[in-house]
């Protein structure tokens, strides 16, 4: 999943690949998987607690 997760942000954030992130880039790739990890988490809380 992680990987998937990089890929994507991955995509979205670095328009142009080099040989180095820029620093825009590399706040927007960090950003974007620290969504996705906060947005798993919560998921996962919701569907533990909603067990019977």
């Amino acid at each position: 999943m992680l990987q998937a997760v990089g890929d994507k942000c991955f995509t979205v954030c670095v328009t142009k690949p080099e040989t180095s992130f820029s620093r825009s880039e590399g706040n927007c790739v960090s950003n974007c998987m620290e969504r996705y990890i906060e947005a798993t988490r919560i998921i996962s809380r919701a569907v533990l607690n909603s067990q019977p």
